[in-house]
């Protein structure tokens, strides 16, 4: 992939085009994504500025020269750790994947995380200590000059307005960073899916909002949601795994792409899944070469 541009024009056009592109999306229906049956599907977990599983990601994909295959991306900002009076690089991860989806617009999908929706909203997050949408803009400041930066920002926040909030599979696999919380789930707007996101939903107790943010879900809980999103089972990130993955209640599969032990997962999309079956097709970003 392409380094990241210093020209402001250049960025700016590229998040611009790339929200056009995610707002066309041919197998967009309302906020949901819609993958045909043929073909294979790479599911990604949070990767939080994590360029280098990015560019190995790019790398295994080839998406050039695979027109069958699709890529999700999500939680592409505010790094765990870095060091103290360091600078937060993860815009430049952002502009990569904003870049990538201009050149493959039909192949390169995205799914509305807390950490963008944060960035957008304006909502802080701190983490480690750390006050990361700040720490985002800060980074952003330092690289363009602080003229050129809110402009910069701007587009960031039209290109992140722009992600839909899930994905399906053929076979009934929902794609999701996350999933709503036990206190949300009754009163969650079921609707959001099947159409265009609202300012009003991406705010606290707005169905963007518990949708990306929930945790700590019930067996009981994922049993009732999957009947009502008509799911067999969810793939998601948000929530850490130090060992790339995680099982809850044989109803979820949790990924984790943002370390050393970073995983992956190639989905055909021409069959039927178990969860069992979808486990053993993980990928380890550190067996890419």
């Amino acid at each position: 992939m392409p380094k990241v541009p210093i020209d402001p024009d250049m960025v700016i056009d590229v998040y611009r085009r790339a929200a056009d592109e995610n707002r066309a999306d041919p197998i967009r229906k309302g906020s949901t994504l819609y993958f045909p049956n043929y073909g294979q599907l790479v599911m990604t977990g949070d990767l939080h500025g994590h360029l280098a599983n990015f560019d190995k990601l790019v790398r295994f994909c080839v998406l050039g020269a695979s027109p069958g295959r699709h890529v999700i991306l999500h939680e592409l900002i505010h790094p765990e750790e870095i060091g103290l009076n360091e600078t937060d690089h993860s815009h430049e991860l952002l502009y990569e994947v904003a870049h990538w989806k201009c050149a493959f617009p039909d192949q390169v999908h995205f799914l509305q995380s807390n950490h963008e929706l944060a960035q957008l909203t304006g909502q802080e997050i701190t983490k480690n200590g750390r006050e990361v949408t700040r720490e985002f803009e800060e980074g952003l400041s330092r690289m363009y000059g602080r003229n050129n930066a809110p402009q910069i920002l701007e587009a960031i926040k039209e290109f992140i307005s722009s992600m839909p909030l899930a994905g399906r599979t053929p076979d009934g696999i929902f794609l999701c960073h996350s999933l709503p919380a036990e206190e949300d789930w009754p009163h969650f707007d079921r609707t959001v899916l099947d159409r265009m996101l609202t300012r009003a939903d991406l705010f606290e107790g707005g169905p963007v909002y518990q949708m990306t943010w929930g945790r700590r879900h019930s067996a009981e809980l994922l049993n009732e949601i999957s009947l009502a999103f008509r799911a067999r089972f969810f793939i998601t990130g948000h929530q850490p795994r130090e060992e790339g993955f995680g099982i809850v209640h044989d109803k979820m599969l949790i990924l984790a792409s943002d370390h050393n032990h970073g995983v992956f997962l190639p989905i055909s999309l021409n069959r039927r899944h178990t969860l069992a079956g979808l486990v053993k097709s993980i990928r380890y970003f550190v067996a890419v070469p």
